[in-house]
């Protein structure tokens, strides 16, 4: 028997209480992740030691698991019209590579040169402007589905989006990083780029594809059965998304108890960064008109940051210890909790756009 509208807004009714806590629960996911890996540090150190190409496969896995409900939902059919609304496409990729690596780079240059100047070393100010400028140059690839999963983004449209970041970065990552740098032979691991790009959209997006096509065939090509399976899913997804949180801050909880105020410091310009550059997207698209269910991801995945590639340069070119390095990683640590503030602030303001 075929679900009705009814029976899916039921089920997706019954996780309402859960996502609307959802700052709650990560809060306490972050608290969590601290205090055991301040415990149990060897656990954790194993946990980390379990990458290849500088991806931890054990997020890779969680991350898997909350982006899987999203790819189920996406249609093909809706993929090849994306070109007949290019204005979201436009917003992100202006936002992405012309403007956001260079907003990066100067409130760096602001915060450690000027503001903070009397707080740090020249040298290590200088570490930590080029650790924001690598994650300035590297948008995002799989937290975003989450994010749009959570606006209720057009999982097509946004499944385009990533993608021609991804194309983009291919070329654009190193010849923007070299300038901003002011570095010519920056290696980029392209192992992390492509294995990044497989395990986050080529092999979720193939196994939801074959899950969407297998529903559609036991219910008589009724999409009602496709809107039913990710709604029992969804729990996946915020499950995954806590215990990546729990993770990402249980592998830094020594160096977060260690130096909170070195923390605090790197993490004030990337707060103001993503702000700032969610509501330049966000406002470009409310002023096009673009649709809600497009315009929340545009302005989130040029927020968001790709901060495997970011890491893994940073320690190609300055080293383990660096203070790039630990940039990258703070960046790591700022992202869930600023993405959520963004994804409630979206949520919020959904009436202010035209309907999709």
């Amino acid at each position: 028997m075929n679900a009705t509208s009814a029976d899916i807004d039921a089920r997706a009714a019954g996780l309402g209480l859960f996502e609307k806590w959802l700052s709650v629960w990560v809060g306490a996911a972050i608290l969590t992740g601290i205090a055991l890996g301040n415990l149990v540090p060897g656990t954790f150190a194993a946990l980390a030691s379990i990458e290849y190409a500088s991806v931890n496969l054990v997020v890779a896995v969680l991350i898997w698991a909350m982006i899987f409900p999203m790819m189920v939902a996406v249609d093909f059919g809706a993929v090849r019209r994306v070109g007949d609304r290019p204005k979201g496409l436009v917003v992100t990729l202006v936002v992405n590579w012309l403007i956001k690596p260079f907003t990066m780079a100067a409130l760096g240059v602001l915060f450690f040169e000027v503001v903070f100047a009397h707080l740090i070393a020249p040298a290590d100010a200088q570490q930590y402007i080029a650790g924001l400028i690598l994650l300035g140059a590297a948008p995002c690839t799989a937290m975003v589905f989450v994010w749009s999963q959570l606006t209720k983004g057009d999982p097509a449209y946004t499944l385009v989006q990533v993608a021609v970041n991804d194309l983009i970065m291919i070329v654009a990552f190193a010849p923007i990083v070299a300038l901003l740098l002011g570095v010519t032979d920056i290696t980029v691991p392209w192992a992390t780029l492509l294995l990044s790009v497989v395990l986050y959209v080529v092999v979720p997006l193939a196994a939801g594809a074959f899950m969407r096509r297998r529903l559609l065939a036991t219910h008589n090509g009724d999409d009602a059965a496709v809107a039913g399976f990710t709604g029992r899913t969804k729990p996946l997804s915020i499950v995954g998304l806590l215990l990546t949180v729990l993770l990402l801050f249980g592998f830094q909880a020594e160096t977060i108890v260690a130096r909170p105020a070195l923390i605090a410091l790197i993490a004030a310009p990337i707060v103001v960064q993503s702000y700032g550059i969610f509501f330049i997207a966000y406002g470009w698209a409310k002023l096009w008109r673009v649709p809600h269910t497009v315009a929340a991801p545009c302005a989130l995945i040029g927020t968001s940051n790709f901060f495997e590639l970011a890491v893994a340069v940073a320690i190609g070119l300055f080293g383990l210890g660096s203070g790039a390095a630990l940039a990258t990683v703070v960046g790591v640590l700022v992202e869930v909790p600023v993405m959520l503030s963004l994804v409630a602030i979206a949520n919020r303001t959904r009436s202010a756009f035209p309907a999709a």
